[in-house]
């Protein structure tokens, strides 16, 4: 099933570029084809605390680039999970009630415990739809598991995300992949099969570990993730900002080295942007 959402528009979509806003965690805003898009809102401060379940808790080791106030107007968030350090008590408080959210069904339902009234929630493979002005954006649930084996049933439902952008006559200008905190697990293997030609991907690594289970990608994980998914440019995110994070960035930069990985991989620093460009050939054809 497809949910179909309709965004007002102000002007003609611009596919021949867009942009990637890296906030801190695994919060980002993407600009392409007249979207704004947030994904998983993580505002807190350095040694602020967000609560895992179970009693246990972690520390924010560095700063968000932006405060939620300072955040554009929005068409729409994507959610990975309901976790602290991906949708904090911050956002619970001061994110628009009103804003579209496309997440897991765990998700929509605590978030609608909160009163978010347009959460939207996605089993694997089910997708979202949105059209403002003359592009339309499907966004797709992806497979997602946040602990090995037993451990994962105890952790809060987790899904990436294709975005697959669009001209009003159906032809692709973007396909973007949100990895989400997952680790390397046999139903990955199906994306590439169903989801191809992927243009950038944004891979959440830090090898979360809590009571020494790893719980998301760490630099070996991430360069298998990297190769398995093959988008001609990727972006490591969500590396450095809680103690709970124990991959660092250095070691998924020699990994990635030394797998080859290099020249597709940008790397973002909280309040950097990556600003790409669309082959004219492509969105030309597509637009005419």
């Amino acid at each position: 099933m497809t949910n179909v959402f309709q965004i007002p528009s102000s002007g003609e979509a611009d596919f021949s570029k867009g942009s990637i806003f890296f906030i801190g965690t695994a919060t980002v805003i993407l600009r392409y084809a007249g979207f704004t898009i947030l994904t998983d809102p993580n505002f807190l401060h350095a040694g602020d605390h967000v609560h895992l379940g179970y009693g246990l808790t972690s520390e924010r080791l560095t700063e968000p680039a932006i405060d939620i106030e300072q955040l554009p107007p929005l068409d729409l968030c994507v959610l990975s999970h309901y976790h602290g350090d991906h949708f904090d008590r911050i956002a619970e408080e001061r994110l628009d009630k009103n804003l579209p959210i496309i997440t897991t069904n765990h998700a929509k339902a605590e978030l609608e415990s909160k009163d978010f009234k347009r959460a939207t929630g996605l089993d694997t493979w089910e997708k979202a739809e949105f059209t403002k002005g003359s592009a339309r954006l499907t966004i797709s649930s992806m497979p997602g598991q946040h602990g090995p084996g037993i451990v994962d049933f105890a952790l809060p439902p987790v899904m990436g995300s294709v975005l697959d952008f669009e001209t009003e006559n159906g032809s692709r200008t973007l396909r973007l992949y949100i990895s989400g905190d997952t680790l390397i697990h046999d139903d990955l293997q199906k994306i590439p099969e169903r989801y191809p030609e992927v243009d950038l991907g944004l891979f959440h690594l830090g090898g979360t570990r809590i009571m020494g289970v790893m719980l998301t990608m760490d630099d070996e994980q991430g360069v298998e993730a990297i190769k398995l998914i093959n988008p001609k440019t990727a972006i490591p995110i969500h590396y450095n900002d809680y103690d709970v994070f124990k991959s660092p960035l250095e070691d998924f930069k020699r990994a990635a080295e030394q797998a080859g990985l290099t020249e597709k991989i940008v790397y973002l620093a909280h309040g950097e942007t990556y600003d790409f460009e669309i082959p004219a050939n492509r969105w030309q054809k597509a637009s005419a």
